[in-house]
């Protein structure tokens, strides 16, 4: 149990002091890490607790929270296509096992497994390469038949009556939920601790490069100078790497989510379907949290649309016919970078001094605590860590992709 937890018990009713503090803005920063969700803060902390970098400042437009760490759906898996990939997510997994303990507090890391279905022979053929690939990476995947799924999720039906039979699924036990600000709390007030400047309603408006090196950015309230700056911003990446003279191999789409009314517990596993582009898990509250594919058009808009629940509700039914008096309580969107290969780019960029940790897709938030403590490393040391040198953005002109799409486009 986190020691704050025992403290908050013993203190009773009496406040709290903040978790973060503000702070006037400094002239100079050795690094400014442009976004503050669960990806920035996460390269601030361990910045500050591994490698003793403290004069760091993270720059958020608007709330820390607010952009993809506070609109994901929250699950954390490592189950993914390619070795690459199930090498660096599972490194993910492992951190955030370690989460609650290492940020004394309480980030509600529920590991009730995964299931991926499959509907169809080819589905099935899929599963099992992904089954293969995991358990010669060391991850707990592995294909299962309707009996065993039947055990672990006695709601959906497993005869051969649905218009999409479940002829098998991969079955992934470390993966689960867990309460995205919480993750963002946790790193941001640990952060904070240890000398970081975290500064909200802050909105970058430039970034000054001179002779290929970055000399600083430009904000709403004055140029401050950067020895390094990180952009680890979800949407809105390619506009701030614009700002620096890079140009991003992204498209922008909205990726929309919605919970129903709290319900009795009865969903004990995350449950994923790529045929039907649904996926649906219960949180702590009762509430189911579900979703869909990213919106078939380039947009910035974070509203939720008629059509998507429309889909949403046919596609879920499909699978639990149980849910059809299940009210909507509410719908919304966030905003994905997608990349051509559906991997993210990390690392440095052709200006010196200005590096990226962004086009994260479906699946940013179960990486930020890996790719925050890979950015650390490699601001720190100015070396590309291993983990993460096949994330290069250098590898789109190399034709050395990271083909992801059979596991990320809907098993967020």
């Amino acid at each position: 149990m986190p020691i704050r937890l025992i403290r908050q018990a013993i203190n009773g009713n009496k406040p709290l002091p903040p978790m973060w503090r503000s702070h006037p803005m400094k002239g100079r920063y050795d690094v400014i890490i442009i976004g503050g969700g669960a990806h920035g803060l996460a390269c601030a902390y361990y910045l500050a607790q591994q490698h003793g970098i403290t004069n760091v400042a993270v720059l958020e437009k608007r709330y820390i929270g607010h952009g993809g760490s506070g609109r994901n759906t929250t699950i954390i898996r490592s189950n993914y296509l390619t070795p690459e990939g199930v090498r660096f997510y599972n490194e993910g997994v492992k951190l955030y096992e370690e989460m609650s303990a290492e940020l004394d507090f309480n980030v509600m890391f529920s590991q009730r497994g995964h299931l991926t279905l499959a509907h169809s022979d080819a589905a099935v053929r899929t599963m099992r390469l992904r089954a293969q690939v995991n358990q010669v990476e060391g991850v707990n995947s592995r294909l299962i038949w309707p009996d065993e799924i039947k055990r672990l999720c006695p709601w959906l039906d497993v005869s051969d009556k649905p218009r999409y039979p479940i002829l098998a699924a991969l079955y992934h036990p470390p993966g689960g939920i867990i309460r995205h600000d919480a993750v963002v709390w946790g790193y941001a007030h640990q952060a904070d601790k240890r000398g970081v400047h975290i500064h909200q309603n802050t909105e970058v408006t430039g970034i000054t490069v001179e002779k290929g090196v970055v000399t600083g950015v430009q904000t709403h309230h004055g140029f401050v100078e950067a020895g390094m700056v990180l952009n680890a911003t979800a949407g809105w990446c390619s506009t701030i790497c614009a700002m620096a003279g890079v140009k991003l191999p992204v498209t922008t789409v909205p990726l929309q989510a919605n919970v129903t009314e709290p319900l009795k517990p009865f969903l004990d596993v995350v449950i994923v379907s790529g045929s039907l582009h649904v996926y649906v898990s219960q949180s702590d509250r009762g509430e189911l949290v579900m979703g869909s594919s990213v919106d078939p058009f380039t947009s910035y808009s974070m509203a939720g649309t008629l059509s998507y629940i429309e889909d949403i509700a046919s596609h879920i039914l499909e699978l639990l016919p149980a849910l059809s008096q299940v009210r909507v309580l509410r719908q919304w969107a966030g905003i994905c970078d997608m990349s051509p290969d559906f991997s993210p780019m990390m690392g440095f960029t052709g200006v010196n001094g200005f590096v990226i940790d962004v086009a994260w897709g479906t699946g940013g938030f179960k990486a930020a605590p890996v790719a925050g403590k890979m950015m650390a490393e490699l601001i720190a040391t100015n070396k590309t860590p291993a983990l993460i040198e096949p994330f290069r953005l250098a590898r789109f002109y190399e034709h050395d992709l990271v083909g992801e799409k059979g596991a990320t486009a809907v098993g967020h």
